[in-house]
C-alpha cells in the first residue's frame, strides 16, 4: 500500500497537519493563561476599564454631549463663569460654554491623535529597526546614526519646530511628533531582532532557501510582537500628553476646535477664581494617561515574561 500523501508548505517542506494541530493548541493555550494573568491583576483590569470609557468617549462624546451648540462655537454670555451645578455639572467657561460638552469633545481630538501618532511611529520605527538588525553592515550603521541624530533633539522641540513649520491642525500636529517618535520603536525592534536571527528556526529557513524578506517579516517580525505591543500601549498616554502640550503653547489645534491642552491654555488666565475652567480638562487628562499607562503595565507583565515583577 502507497504511504499517506503529505501536505507541502509554500517553501517546499513536507508538513504534517497533526503538527499544525499541535502548534495551533499551544497558541491558544498560551492566550488564555496570558488573559487568565491579566484577569488576575486588578490594576490591569481597572486600567482596561478606564481606556474603554475613554475610547466609548473619544467614539461618542460629541454626540452625548450635553451642549453640541457650544462644541461648534455656540456662546452663552449670559452664564459665564457658572460654577459646577446640576446643568452644568462641570461649569461653564468665560464664554458661557459648557465644560463638560467642551471636555468630551477634546477628547476625540486628543486619544485618537494619540493613537495617531503612536501607530505611525510604530510602522516607521518597526520597519527601520527591523531592516537595520536583520541586515546589518553599513546600512544598520546609517539607520542607527539617523536614530541616534533624533534621540539628542528634545522631542517637545522638535515637535514643535516641524508643526510650526507645517502649519497649524490636526494632521500636521500628529506628523510633527510622530517625525520624533519612531527612533524608540526602532532601537526596541533593532535589539529583537539582532537576538532572534540567531535562532535556530532562522537558521533552518535560511536552509531551506527562503528569501530573506520572508524571513524577516514572516519569521521574525511575528516573534517580536509582544515587546512592540507592550511599548505602543506604554507610549499613548506620553502621546496624548505631547499633543495637549502643543496645545498649550498654541502650535497645535486652534480654537473653536476643543482639545485638552487648547482648554487648558485658554483657563491659564483664570485661576484660581474660576478654577472649574481648568481643574476638569486636566482631570480628563490625568484619566486617559493614567488608565493607558495602568494597560500597559498589565500587558507587559502578560506578554514580556522579562519584565514581569
Amino acid at each position: 500500500m502507497s504511504e499517506p500523501s503529505k501536505q507541502v508548505s509554500p517553501m517546499g517542506v513536507a508538513a504534517d497537519p497533526m503538527e499544525d494541530i499541535a502548534v495551533e493548541s499551544a497558541r491558544r493555550l498560551a492566550w488564555r493563561r496570558a488573559v487568565f494573568r491579566f484577569r488576575q491583576s486588578s490594576l490591569s483590569m481597572l486600567g482596561l476599564a478606564m481606556v474603554l470609557a475613554v475610547l466609548f468617549v473619544a467614539v461618542f462624546g460629541s454626540a452625548l454631549a450635553p451642549f453640541p451648540e457650544h462644541i461648534a462655537g455656540g456662546v452663552d454670555t449670559g452664564n459665564r463663569f457658572m460654577p459646577p451645578s446640576l446643568a452644568h455639572p462641570f461649569g461653564t467657561n468665560e464664554l458661557g460654554q459648557d465644560v463638560l460638552s467642551l471636555v468630551m469633545a477634546g477628547t476625540r481630538v486628543s486619544v485618537l491623535a494619540g493613537l495617531g501618532i503612536v501607530l505611525i511611529a510604530t510602522v516607521l520605527g518597526t520597519v527601520i529597526g527591523a531592516v537595520a538588525g536583520f541586515f546589518g553592515g553599513w546600512l544598520d550603521e546609517v539607520l542607527m546614526r539617523i536614530s541616534d541624530l533624533q534621540l539628542t533633539i528634545p522631542g517637545l522641540i522638535f515637535a514643535m519646530a516641524v508643526a510650526a513649520a507645517l502649519g497649524a491642525g490636526l494632521f500636521n500636529m500628529v506628523i510633527a511628533i510622530s517625525l520624533g517618535w519612531w527612533p524608540g520603536f526602532a532601537r526596541l525592534v533593532r535589539g529583537e531582532v539582532l537576538a532572534k536571527r540567531e535562532e535556530t528556526f532562522v537558521v533552518a529557513a535560511y536552509a531551506i532557501g527562503a528569501h530573506p524578506l520572508r524571513i524577516l517579516f514572516r519569521h521574525i517580525l511575528p516573534n517580536i510582537i509582544s515587546p512592540v505591543i507592550v511599548k505602543m500601549s506604554l507610549d499613548i498616554g506620553f502621546a496624548i500628553l505631547t499633543v495637549a502640550s502643543l496645545g498649550f503653547v498654541g502650535i497645535g489645534v486652534r480654537p473653536p476646535t476643543p482639545e485638552w491642552g487648547t482648554l487648558l491654555s485658554i483657563s491659564r488666565s483664570y485661576m484660581p477664581d474660576f478654577w472649574w475652567t481648568a481643574v476638569f480638562p486636566g482631570l480628563a487628562m490625568f484619566f486617559a494617561i493614567f488608565g493607558f499607562n495602568l494597560l500597559g503595565d498589565g500587558l507587559r507583565d502578560v506578554l514580556d515574561p522579562r519584565a514581569r515583577r
